[in-house]
């Protein structure tokens, strides 16, 4: 009778200590969570502050003035507005690179 207690115990213990440890694992993955949403709390407020910054800017007199300027192509009272045609415009040219052999680049890297 004493063996047969003995073991139940041991299964008992087996099962307490079991349901422990899955216990502490899940707390383990999220605390993990909750320093992930932290970050991410973080990002967040920095984002949401550089929002504000740029809100209080486009608010001012000075940047309504500038974009009605830059995009609108309006001008002040007594100026006056010059457009300048597309094609006067030089347009960057692309510098087309010679595509050499990978055996060859091999070879320039290393000096041979």
């Amino acid at each position: 009778m004493k063996k047969i207690l003995f073991f139940v115990g041991i299964a008992v213990g087996i099962v307490i200590i079991n349901g422990l440890v899955r216990s502490i694992y899940d707390l383990w993955k999220k605390q993990d969570l909750v320093v992930s949403a932290k970050r991410e709390l973080e990002k967040e407020k920095k984002e949401n502050e550089k929002l504000k910054r740029q809100l209080v800017l486009v608010g001012t007199e000075e940047f309504i003035e500038s974009e009605a300027r830059n995009k609108l192509f309006m001008v002040k009272p007594g100026e006056e507005g010059v457009i300048v045609p597309q094609d006067l415009i030089k347009k960057k040219e692309k510098k087309e690179v010679a595509k050499l052999p990978n055996w060859q680049q091999w070879v320039n890297l290393f000096g041979f």
